[in-house]
């Protein structure tokens, strides 16, 4: 059994390693460089809050099909396909002279991601069937603590060495970072195990299986994807992404443009986000172990609405990097709880593949309803924060309050306290 969580140990720090810098590419570096694209495209935040919404799409177009290659190919080969496209998204950059350079950034770094994120996560899952809060917690927080560990030294790296000189910089270090998580990374089934350690594994799935699917499948039954389709907990849990989902994403680019607008520190502010999005993923994870990830996606949704409520009327730093971390710690708890939810619903088999689909909510609709409309609304009102914020408040109520629908149907269907 040691030797079996020793193995595990290895593979899911590979996989952190491989989603540390997809993690500041999502979620730090469109903040860093949403004000600089306006300046040297000449564009409006309409056009920059677009990039992350070329960035979603992608995520939806791909996700599914990178779990496809997740349960055929492996992590390694996962992380390697993604680090290819990280590596085109970064030139594709270097070599553009207008905001659609950015766009296409978006799509292909977000193609990349969706190899590295998603498989890493479900990769993290197989390995801790018996503690799936604290496996997808693990590589949550270092896919969203990256952002506030890198944020500040982009910016750094922007002002010190100028636009292409630090794209290059962060091509070279992802890759390289990347082909040493590819080492530990490695899903069970591909993994060379002894027999005792194999057995070992088995009887954790086998324990997991008797109390963590739901039972309208059979005690120990994966779903499938066409079955996962036909619950109606999949469809709670895709349009609490389309809500939850545009809340959260929203502040990536908003925490700088509206930091600035008041005339403190932006950096600050993004790093308090990123900070809290990141660390609060380990939070979330354990307490999700604990408590059921969808009670605790309630508790981080109704934070992140209070939030944005208050956002409007204050405006010392302090007070403003305060009320972006409550908006991160619910967004990170979102991605976090999402997994162990549906791992524990569905079965882990297909999960891939489900979780996948759920991005198409995030991908196709929140990355419209959040970063695109919130800078055609900024545009279109001269700047007023007040209504983006207090129209994304709404969004996260509506995603607590159906995420408790969603607990207490769970409940009295007496699945596993994990849901």
């Amino acid at each position: 059994m040691k030797s079996r969580n020793k193995k595990a140990a290895f593979s899911i720090f590979g996989c952190c390693l491989a989603v540390f810098w997809s993690g500041y590419l999502a979620f730090g570096y469109p903040g860093i460089m949403g004000t600089y694209w306006q300046e040297i495209y000449h564009v409006g935040a309409a056009e920059t809050g677009t990039v992350v919404t070329f960035m979603l799409f992608a995520l939806a177009v791909s996700m599914f099909f990178s779990g496809r290659a997740h349960m055929k190919l492996g992590m390694r080969k996962c992380i390697l396909i993604g680090t290819a496209f990280n590596i085109l998204a970064m030139l594709i950059l270097m070599n553009g002279t207008s905001i659609y350079a950015a766009y296409a950034w978006g799509f292909v770094t977000n193609l990349g991601c969706s190899f590295i994120y998603g498989p890493g996560l479900t990769t993290a899952q197989q390995w801790l069937p018996h503690r799936r809060g604290a496996a997808s917690g693990i590589v949550n927080f270092v896919f969203g603590i990256s952002a506030a560990v890198m944020a500040p030294v982009g910016s750094h790296l922007l002002e010190a060495v100028g636009y292409s000189k630090m794209n290059l910089i962060i091509l070279l270090c992802a890759a390289a970072t990347n082909l040493v998580g590819m080492t530990f990374a490695e899903t069970p089934d591909k993994t060379k195990l002894t027999q005792e350690e194999r057995e070992a594994h088995e009887a954790l799935l086998a324990a997991s299986a008797k109390t963590g699917k739901a039972r309208t499948n059979g005690a120990n039954a994966d779903f499938t994807v066409s079955q996962a389709l036909k619950t109606k907990e999949f469809w709670l849990i895709w349009v609490i992404w389309i809500f939850m989902g545009a809340a959260g994403i929203s502040m990536v680019s908003l925490s700088k443009s509206y930091a600035i607008s008041l005339g403190v520190s932006s950096i600050a502010v993004l790093t308090a986000f990123n900070v809290v999005n990141g660390g609060g993923r380990i939070i979330a994870g354990m307490l999700s172990d604990l408590i059921g990830g969808a009670w605790t996606g309630v508790i981080a949704f109704v934070i992140t609405a209070a939030g944005y409520a208050a956002l409007p009327y204050i405006h010392g730093l302090a007070g403003v990097a305060a009320v972006s971390a409550c908006v991160g710690f619910g967004f990170g708890t979102l991605f976090t709880v999402t997994g162990p939810i549906a791992s524990g619903l569905f079965g882990l088999k297909y999960f891939g593949l489900i979780y996948g689909l759920i991005f198409t909510a995030y991908g196709f609709i929140a990355g419209i309803l959040g970063p695109a409309l919130s800078g055609v609304v900024l545009d279109k009102t001269g700047g007023n924060y007040a209504v983006v914020f207090g129209y994304l408040a709404a969004f996260a109520l509506i995603g607590a309050g159906l995420t408790a629908v969603l607990a207490k149907g769970a409940s009295g269907k007496k699945r596993n306290i994990s849901i």
